[in-house]
């Protein structure tokens, strides 16, 4: 059982932003808040928007209107591509690059879900005044439980690498007003190593370089421990913010 969970999740493919493998396998309670409604209704509002690292175009593809001008940016060749076949025939014009090509004041909505990294100086720049940036973000420790079973206790700096106060500050820095500030923790649940195996291959950023090869006995050692004591458990971290351009 152990290698057919294993094979099955190392060869499927992981494009995209889009979690849906997972039913059944893998599950994780979602924020109070709703993202993607509240982009939604920011969206409606708009004249021009930007979505930065909009991965394969679900989050905004999923909000029922877009400004006339909205574009989304995305760096990885497989998701640009899937982006842009979600959302061009939208009217969204979909740029891979992992800067900001863009003119001063060009956008009265710049949003994000999940980045990896957030330049507020740039995002400062881009925004029209009285303009507004939007994003979930992963907050401080998220899924560690996961992360520490394969990589062993982390650093104190790494754990709370993510946490809201520093996007507060940097956002501060920049000279953006936050407006809203929610935080959140959720309950993750793995219920076998497969779902652990697609999870580790698409958010490759919790164990950097994760393969079935360098990780296959502390994979198997997980599989024992899920089918000995039930669902492996994390908590993943998730902040909202949303800052105001003077």
């Amino acid at each position: 059982m152990f290698d057919e969970l294993v094979a099955e999740a190392d060869a499927v493919s992981v494009d995209g932003w889009d979690f849906s493998w997972l039913d059944g396998r893998a599950t994780e309670a979602r924020p109070s808040w709703g993202y993607q409604r509240l982009l939604g209704e920011r969206l409606r509002a708009a004249r021009a928007a930007l979505d930065l690292e909009t991965g394969g175009g679900e989050v905004l593809d999923g909000c029922p209107s877009l400004p006339p001008l909205t574009v989304a940016t995305e760096s990885w060749p497989p998701n640009t591509a899937r982006a842009a076949a979600r959302l061009q025939p939208r009217g969204v014009t979909v740029v891979a690059t992992t800067g900001f090509p863009f003119a001063d004041n060009g956008f009265d909505l710049v949003s994000s879900r999940h980045p990896v990294t957030t330049d507020w100086p740039e995002i400062a720049r881009v925004l029209r005044p009285g303009g507004s940036y939007f994003s979930q973000q992963v907050g401080p420790a998220s899924v560690f439980e996961l992360v520490e079973f394969f990589l062993g206790p982390q650093p104190e700096e790494g754990r709370n690498s993510r946490h809201p106060d520093h996007a507060v500050a940097a956002a501060t820095r920049a000279g953006l007003a936050v407006v809203d500030l929610r935080s959140e923790v959720l309950r993750t649940e793995f219920f076998d190593v497969g779902a652990v195996v697609y999870f580790l291959r698409k958010v490759i950023w919790l164990v950097p370089g994760f393969t079935v090869e360098q990780y296959h006995g502390k994979l198997r050692e997980l599989h024992e421990l899920i089918e000995r004591d039930g669902p492996f458990v994390a908590h993943a971290a998730r902040f909202l913010i949303e800052a105001r351009k003077p």
